[in-house]
């Protein structure tokens, strides 16, 4: 069965298939038809006629809307699961902890459609303003275009999807070339809910032919999740309008003297390797005080080594495929390359198809790709470090700022790294990869432009509107 994409609440077929593969074993999970140049630029009319009715929707409604979607995603909860598991070969654990966040993403968004507050502004701070009163009010920004990522094609959908109802845009969604189904899934869903058709669309094409809708005027906001190649090749082509950018990451741990050490080994066995290491948040680069870097090594191997690899299908799997072969053969590249320029592996094994076994690296040098770029892949470094300083500064060197993780019980050490570290967002005894839904969540440097979190992401997709009140 192809699916139909949709285009203003039409659903739409073309002369373009695109066939979605099971990762894991190369066969065919599913296909979608292409959306087509001019299906883009219908999808742009109708979401400007659509605006015209969502941004006129009480908060009642909207969170009803958003009440009625959480409903629907809950009696799909399987299909939902099974989407991503064979679009993406995502490992059933990490599926059905992505649809049980999503759920939250959407509830959340249901109670923040009923916060979207204003501000009273005196205006008399100075003699011109006597006499008269401001009031603030924050108003939808119009037409948002989401494009979203393979790794987390649901909950990171409902992370533009979601706060966009709740604020009454109209949205578009690009969804990844590899996972395009369970977005297609999402949108039958919020048709049901009642959302108007007009204000959703989700069109399944390539990227160049996407960055049509980045550059058209009519769009309000590109909101981008993603490679930071990309995103910030779209920031430049998107001209006024606003944008926001969730891109990668090579995110840090320090692993200080006084650390409980059993916490960080397993929080770090966790989260460098979740989702296969797809994660722009999991944990590549780790740095252990020299007095506890064995002891602490020692400890990390057979929890590695306990992971189970294989068919993502099997509940017990921990490390399912990567993305396709060519991410495979990528990584193991540059593990080849580290290992080539004097890098140690304390752990690994043959690549099998898309299938990687997590890799330990040791004897790591700060300009080898596996440490200075983000290797989407379950590698792990780990390194020594002699003081605090050089690790706080081995962790800022790099061309990424999206989030870290600092095991200490130093609440001086704590408070430093929170005012030193260049990050998005500081984890404290616990890994990069920790993330709640309702949270700020963005990057810095490198890594990205704004913030998600349900709330954060409201005030992104809204613009504050003043009114002055001259009563004299």
């Amino acid at each position: 069965m192809v699916e139909k994409f949709l285009v203003g609440g039409e659903w739409r077929t073309s002369d373009e298939i695109l066939a979605v593969m099971f990762p894991y074993d190369g066969s065919q999970a599913g296909a979608v038809y292409m959306a087509t140049e001019q299906d883009l630029d219908d999808a742009t009319a109708a979401a400007l006629r659509g605006f015209e009715i969502t941004r006129k929707l009480p908060a009642y409604k909207r969170t009803e809307i958003l009440m009625n979607l959480h409903r629907l995603m809950q009696e799909r909860f399987d299909d939902l699961v099974n989407t991503m598991i064979m679009e993406g070969g995502k490992n059933y654990k990490t599926a059905v902890s992505e649809t049980t966040r999503a759920l939250q993403t959407i509830l959340v968004s249901a109670e923040e459609a009923r916060r979207i507050e204003g501000e009273v502004l005196s205006i008399d701070w100075t003699p011109a303003g006597e006499g008269r009163q401001g009031f603030v009010k924050r108003v939808p920004i119009g037409v948002v275009l989401g494009i979203t990522p393979f790794n987390y094609p649901i909950n990171l959908a409902c992370h533009k999807l979601g706060p966009a109802i709740a604020v009454g845009n109209s949205i578009i969604i690009k969804p990844p070339e590899q996972t395009p189904l369970s977005s297609i899934l999402l949108a039958e869903l919020i048709l049901e809910a009642g959302y108007p058709p007009e204000a959703l669309s989700v069109v399944p094409c390539y990227g160049p032919r996407a960055e049509r809708m980045v550059l058209d005027p009519r769009i309000a906001m590109l909101s981008f999740t993603g490679s930071a190649a990309v995103g910030w090749m779209l920031k430049g082509k998107a001209g006024r309008k606003k944008v926001a950018l969730e891109l990668g990451g090579n995110a840090g741990a320090i692993v200080h003297n006084d650390a409980d050490l059993d916490n960080a080994v397993s929080r770090i066995s966790v989260g460098g390797f979740a989702n296969a290491g797809q994660n722009c948040i999991s944990v590549q680069r780790v740095l252990i005080h020299h007095d506890v870097y064995e002891e602490f090594v020692d400890s990390l191997i057979p929890a590695v080594e306990a992971l189970k690899v294989g068919d993502p299908r099997d509940k017990d799997t921990d490390v399912g495929p990567l993305i396709s072969m060519r991410d495979a053969e990528r990584a193991e590249s540059w593990v080849n390359e580290a290992l080539d320029q004097g890098a140690t592996m304390l752990i690994g094994g043959e690549r099998n198809g898309t299938l990687m076994p997590p890799v330990v690296l040791s004897q790591i040098h700060p300009d080898m790709k596996v440490a200075c770029q983000e290797i989407f892949a379950p590698v792990l470094t780990v390194m020594p470090y002699q003081d605090w300083d050089e690790a706080v500064a081995t962790i800022n060197d790099s061309d990424y700022g999206l989030q870290a993780g600092v095991f200490t019980n130093d609440i001086k050490r704590i408070m430093d790294a929170w005012d030193r570290i260049e990050v998005g967002g500081l984890q404290v005894n616990d890994v990069s990869t920790f993330r709640v839904d309702h949270m700020p969540y963005g990057g810095v440097k490198g890594s990205g432009f704004g913030r998600e979190g349900v709330k954060y992401t409201i005030e992104e997709m809204t613009e504050p509107r003043l009114m002055v009140l001259n009563l004299t």
